[in-house]
């Protein structure tokens, strides 16, 4: 084993999410509750998982924080926007989510969480209607949105004043808002920092979503950016050269919860058995703000083209053609009220064996969306303040693992990894490489 160069994680970390909906609440409270001693994190990889390191008479194996600086929960403080004015504890109560005996011991300081004015565009999430929004700062154009240049300069000032007043060591960005309409990447306004900048003081409003105005933000700020959602943010050149620049890390996108989760890990078995595939039919029944939002036709394009991408890259035609040469692939997602954020989705797999005989296999995953992705946003926010203290930046392919449409340089026919055993693969040898261990383990 040599030294670990990754920085210790002295001081506060910042945690400054987008949103102030079921997800984040959800993720609040159970941090707080879990540092009391009055909950478990359990589903937090970094709180459970147990790595090999070293082989032979050296293997051990180790939890993550035995291996690298994790911070402790213990040190995380939280801030959040949002367009509607309820603190944290209200919107958790509002969400519904979590029963009130495991929100009232942390209800003080669930209060003191009060969402800064969000930076908002109604054309790109229709269904919400909250009023805690920026305006533009010009008197001439009093009360209305600001510009998407005045939205980044406006959020800057937010994070800097949050670090500031919480006395952050360090603070990271995540995204758990609502899915944005689809807005797809365009090569004169992507493909570089300096047209994107251009685009963003031009007010270009067709192709700078508010989730860009975010993440320039937390970058040029020094804050490394986790997109939760499938919107189009982080996942384009000119983030990444802004990632290059600042020497931050990014990783997006979508939170891989329910679903796809079980995708990731089920298809590799067919995969693996060598069965064929004739269709694969998913469906949502979904009653959030999330689902409300999703029950838009251009917000839904935007998490359909997400979900799809996993299969694709787990089962492919040019590797197997007589067995993925023509299956078909269907995603639904139906906003369904009195489900709340207990989500059900339905898999039914048309798979052929032996001779091209035909067989079913039908999965039924009655979840809670929130109480999934709590976790992930734990981990995530975790890890990627690791990769920040190990000077790494860009794309954390590594943090795969908790996302549905995991970042990739597209440009250069570079495909996502979306097999979940190599996604953990990757997770792992990085975890070992930041901790001054081989990493020993073959991605195929």
């Amino acid at each position: 084993m040599s030294q670990t160069k990754v920085k210790p994680a002295t001081g506060k970390l910042g945690i400054f999410i987008v949103g102030n909906g079921a997800v984040a609440t959800t993720f609040m409270t159970g941090v707080l509750m879990a540092r009391k001693g009055l909950t478990k994190p359990i589903g937090a990889m970094t709180q459970y998982d147990k790595i090999r390191v070293g082989r032979g008479a050296d293997k051990q194996y180790l939890h993550y924080k035995d291996i690298v600086p994790i911070a402790s929960l213990d040190d995380i403080v939280f801030g959040c926007w949002d367009v509607y004015p309820q603190n944290a504890y209200q919107s958790a109560v509002y969400a519904e989510v979590l029963k009130r005996s495991d929100i009232d011991p942390v209800r003080e300081e669930l209060e003191q969480i009060v969402p800064v004015k969000a930076a908002f565009d109604k054309n790109y999430a229709k269904r919400l209607d909250g009023d805690n929004v920026k305006t533009s700062a010009d008197p001439a154009k009093k009360g209305e949105m600001p510009t998407r240049w005045e939205m980044v300069e406006q959020l800057r000032e937010d994070i800097r004043t949050f670090k500031a007043e919480k006395q952050c060591d360090r603070c990271v960005v995540l995204w758990a808002a609502s899915t944005e309409i689809y807005v797809p990447i365009d090569e004169q306004v992507h493909y570089s920092l300096s047209a994107l900048e251009a685009a963003m003081k031009a007010d270009d409003r067709e192709h700078i979503a508010p989730s860009m105005c975010y993440a320039y933000a937390a970058l040029t700020e020094g804050c490394p950016f986790v997109m939760g959602a499938p919107n189009t943010t982080v996942d384009i050149p000119a983030m990444w050269e802004l990632a290059e620049k600042t020497q931050m890390p990014i990783a997006g996108k979508d939170f891989k919860t329910g679903q796809t989760l079980v995708k990731s890990g089920f298809a590799p078995i067919i995969g693996t058995r060598c069965l064929g595939l004739d269709g694969w039919f998913s469906t949502n029944i979904l009653g959030n703000r999330d689902g409300l939002v999703l029950d838009v036709p251009e917000n839904f394009r935007t998490k359909e083209v997400s979900k799809l991408s996993t299969l694709e890259t787990i089962l492919k035609a040019d590797e197997q053609p007589d067995l993925y040469s023509d299956y078909y692939h269907k995603v639904r997602i139906n906003y369904y009220p009195p489900r709340n954020d207990n989500k059900e989705s339905w898999d039914n797999i048309d798979i052929s064996g032996w001779m091209g005989y035909p067989m079913q296999i039908k999965i039924n995953f009655l979840c809670r969306d929130s109480i999934l992705a709590a976790p992930v946003c734990l981990d995530l926010c975790l890890l990627i303040d690791l990769a920040a203290r190990a000077g790494r930046c860009g794309t954390q392919r590594f943090l795969s693992f908790f996302l549905k449409s995991p970042m990739h340089d597209y440009t250069v026919g570079e495909e996502a990894v979306n097999h979940l055993y190599r996604q953990h693969t990757m997770l792992k040898n990085a975890i070992r490489e930041m901790g001054g261990y081989e990493a020993d383990e073959e991605v195929d």
